[in-house]
Order: structure tokens, then C-alpha cells, then sequence
């Protein structure tokens, strides 16, 4: 065999080997990655609804991370980012090497459902955390995030405000739905369904954490001319 060839023979050799080596490599990384924990992104989404405008939710949600520790960061349109936190699992020197980092942290969202309803959303975001251990770090599980957001409320009411007209604010006799309001100061329990739909309630006993309820003018009953109201409002 010539020299000649045997050159040709060998440039052929030492190029297959630089494609066929890089291609082994990502596949040895990958399955290093992969066996080390390595199991890319992920997230659960949660949901919370509030009695409440969703400035006072962000609000809420915002003192219940500070509470934990979580430093946060608030950006556009009622919308809170946590840093990320290093999970329990740890990656071992294998997983060291290959790259793979367990952490979390978490993404509020408040979505206005109407003048005094909202929806807290929070997704937690994961990396390199096994699927069978994500259920762990929801917010709900991992640091009692809503009823913490509901101790928030309840130790410090959101404050509704009364219309300027136009209306009346009423409050709640104790055991009274929104049926009995409307009874008790319209002269008819059907009108609940307006009261329902201008304070942006969803049923007659939908008023958990309610203060007040407001009243449009042109439902309440006259009041006889020397009587006393039936009721005080706020």
C-alpha cells in the first residue's frame, strides 16, 4: 500500500472521528444529565380567588412572599417574580458536571374579575427537578401561600369605599345572605341578582370576607316620612 494512500486512508479516519466525537458527546452528556436529576423546565399552575380588587390583591399576595423570605420582583400589570431558590434534591457530582442546577421559584399573577373580585394565579417554575417531586413546591404546599394571603385579608380588610351617589353601601346582619339583603332593603329577595351582579358576586352566599354591599338608589324601598330606616348604612 502506498504512502499515498495510507495518508488519504488516515485524513479519512481522523475526520470521521471529529463528526462521530461531538455527536457521542452530547448524547454521553445527555444521558449523564439525564441519570444525574436533569429534567429541564417545568411548571404547576394554581389558582385563588379573592373578595377583593385586584390592586388589593397584588397587594396581599406581595406581603405573603415577604413574609416567607422570598425576595420578589414586580413588574408590569400586577405581576410578581420571586428569585429562584435551590430545591431539596441535590444534583451530586455527576450532576455537578453535567450542568444540572434543582431550583424553583414562583410567578403571581392577579386577574381582575370585577370591581370587587380577582383571581390570584401562581405558577412555580422548576429546573432539573424530578416530575414526581414538583407537586412539592406548589405555593399552596410548599409555604401555605393562600392561607396566608387569606390571613393577610381578613387581619386587614381591603377598604371597598362607598359610591359618592348613586347608591348605598349596607352591611351584613349576621347569618344574612345577599336574599335577605335585598329583603330587607329593596321590599323584593329577587333583587339579589342585580346586588349580585353590580358588587361581582357569583351567588347568594357569596359574600366570605364581604364588608359591604352596595345598592343602586333605584332599588331601595321609599322610606315612609317620619320613619326611621330599616337598616343603617355604612
Amino acid at each position: 500500500m502506498s504512502r499515498r494512500l495510507i495518508g488519504a486512508l488516515y485524513t479519512f479516519f481522523v475526520a470521521s472521528l471529529a463528526l462521530v466525537l461531538p455527536l457521542a458527546g452530547c448524547f454521553l452528556f445527555h444521558g449523564v444529565y439525564a441519570e444525574a436529576g436533569g429534567t429541564g423546565q417545568a411548571a404547576i399552575g394554581e389558582q385563588h380567588e379573592m373578595p377583593c380588587d385586584a390592586h388589593d390583591a397584588y397587594l396581599y399576595a406581595r406581603d405573603a412572599l415577604e413574609s416567607q423570605g422570598l425576595v420578589q420582583e414586580s413588574v408590569p400589570d400586577q405581576k410578581i417574580e420571586t428569585e429562584w431558590r435551590d430545591a431539596d434534591n441535590t444534583p451530586g457530582i455527576f450532576g455537578s458536571l453535567a450542568g444540572v442546577h434543582p431550583q424553583y421559584r414562583y410567578v403571581v399573577e392577579i386577574t381582575p374579575d370585577s370591581p370587587r373580585r380577582s383571581t390570584i394565579v401562581v405558577n412555580v417554575e422548576t429546573e432539573d427537578i424530578p416530575d414526581d417531586q414538583l407537586s412539592k413546591y406548589k405555593a399552596s404546599t410548599r409555604i401555605g401561600l393562600f392561607q396566608k394571603i387569606d390571613t393577610l385579608a381578613q387581619a386587614n380588610p381591603a377598604n371597598i369605599g362607598t359610591p359618592a351617589e348613586g347608591g348605598v353601601n349596607y352591611s351584613l346582619l349576621p347569618g344574612e345572605d345577599l336574599r335577605g339583603l335585598a329583603k330587607r332593603v329593596t321590599g323584593n329577595a329577587a333583587n339579589w341578582q342585580q346586588i349580585a351582579q353590580d358588587n361581582g358576586l357569583k351567588s347568594p352566599n357569596d359574600t366570605a370576607g364581604v364588608k359591604s354591599v352596595w345598592v343602586r338608589n333605584t332599588m331601595l324601598k321609599p322610606v315612609a316620612s317620619g320613619s326611621a330606616p330599616e337598616a343603617k348604612p355604612q
